[in-house]
């Protein structure tokens, strides 16, 4: 287990109590998102190492950056990254499960984030703090948009990065909550593999969809313009 922390360009991730590791998943939402609403509340919903409310800390001026973590290790993890950061005053982790944290918190927010678990074929590994983080029984989509639907401000945004193969069920959930998608961008490994991810905003309001697509690398360890350009402010090496 890497004991080595995950450097960026303005903070770092030690991770090695965490189940789920920094991966590209994060880190594309965390540079995707839009800021532009300059949002004074922001929500990550299964922060793990921290890394998506971090990343939106440096993005922005957001006073207020709360993060919900369920698994003990990943909390306390989660809690040294953000009080190891630059931005320590603004960031505060939550120890709980998202329905006890919808029950209990007043805050709404102007931003709500997520890289939730969306792993549900029917096998487990040997390690539940893996299989918590990993598969999406832990946190359904139906009990993530519910919550998000109570928790997010009427003008407010939710980010959600999920596979693609889940893009269309995912949406159609989502109406039943009245959030509808505004943007998406759809990933791709190369320029001949076939769409692994999809980045969705979603709001209350309904829109015409900007979609977009980003390919990451031409070949191996050759990336592409796009994904420098979108991760370069993080990545050490971009």
């Amino acid at each position: 287990m890497p004991k080595n922390p995950f450097a960026f360009k303005q903070f770092e991730i030690n991770q090695d109590k965490c189940a789920m590791k920094v991966g590209t998943d994060a880190v594309l939402l965390g540079a995707w998102t839009t800021v532009e609403m300059q949002p004074f509340s922001v929500l990550d919903i299964g922060a793990g190492t921290g890394i998506l409310a971090l990343m939106l800390a440096q993005r922005c001026y957001a006073e207020l950056i709360d993060a919900i973590e369920i698994d003990d290790d990943a909390y306390e993890q989660c809690v040294d990254n953000f009080e190891a950061s630059p931005w320590g005053d603004r960031l505060f982790c939550y120890h709980a499960a998202l329905d006890e944290f919808v029950e209990e918190i007043e805050d709404q927010y102007n931003l709500i984030i997520s890289n939730p678990p969306f792993y549900s074929e029917d096998y487990k590994t040997e390690s539940q703090q893996r299989d918590l983080a990993r598969f999406s029984d832990a946190m359904p989509f139906e009990h993530l948009l519910e919550s998000v639907s109570k928790l997010l401000l009427e003008d407010g945004i939710f980010s959600v990065i999920i596979p693609f193969k889940e893009e269309a069920s995912f949406i159609n959930l989502a109406a039943t909550f009245n959030l509808f998608p505004n943007r998406i961008l759809h990933v791709k490994g190369n320029p001949t593999s076939e769409i692994k991810r999809s980045l969705m905003e979603f709001s209350f309001r309904e829109s015409d969809i900007k979609t977009s697509e980003l390919i990451i690398e031409t070949e191996r360890h050759q990336y592409t313009q796009d994904y420098i350009n979108l991760t370069k402010e993080f990545y050490l090496k971009m």
